[in-house]
């Protein structure tokens, strides 16, 4: 655990008599790895804790609002989106040793329970959980987003409704290259049947 870290949280104050309660309101900086490839938390952006630590009877309730601004793109046309996000935490730090006396007692989920290191608590496990299970698998800037145009690759939202492209016939292809050939072979004069013309020589001068 980095007691540096403005995601360590000392309990000292509120003790360990059951039902003492404190709140727990700061402004923290996003760790890395919050989200997807598509969308996820920026790290170093705000996430703003609004919680109350309570004192139970096998260790220390953490619960309360997180809110914070994921940034992504929509997956069927790239533009770029914000979304914010408000997610509700609840997490029990059990006490020290409380996850061995679980486990001896035969009660296996309360021994996965993370646990405070001596009066400390570490809320990024649990912070990021909340906040990445949050976040849209497939974002989207709407509902209805049509994504892209397969031809030109524009989004079809920013297009004309009679927005199309016109499909040639591959004949007609083909004999505009014949057409496109000609040209460049009488780029430098008219072609008469035997070939490009030649001008005819000036006669010679007598004095």
């Amino acid at each position: 655990m980095d007691t540096r870290s403005p995601l360590v949280v000392s309990t000292h104050e509120l003790g360990r008599r059951p039902g003492a309660m404190r709140p727990l309101a700061r402004t923290v900086p996003a760790p890395a790895e919050l989200g997807t490839e598509v969308i996820a938390v920026p790290q170093g952006s705000d996430i703003e804790l609004d919680l109350r630590l309570e004192a139970v009877m096998d260790g220390v309730l953490v619960s309360g609002a997180v809110h914070a601004q994921a940034a992504g793109q929509c997956v069927r046309c790239l533009r770029d989106l914000d979304e914010d996000l408000t997610v509700h935490l609840s997490e029990l730090y059990l006490y020290p040793g409380g996850r061995a006396a679980a486990k001896a007692a035969g009660d296996e989920e309360a021994g996965e329970l993370p646990e405070l290191v001596g009066d400390r608590l570490d809320l990024e496990p649990a912070l990021v959980d909340a906040l990445v299970l949050a976040l849209p698998f497939q974002p989207l800037c709407t509902p209805d987003c049509p994504g892209l145009c397969p031809r030109c690759g524009e989004r079809l939202a920013d297009l004309p409704a009679d927005h199309d492209h016109e499909d040639l016939d591959p004949r007609w292809s083909a004999l505009g290259s014949l057409f496109a050939g000609d040209d460049a072979d009488g780029a430098d004069g008219p072609v008469g049947a035997d070939g490009p013309a030649v001008p005819a020589p000036e006669p010679e001068r007598t004095d």
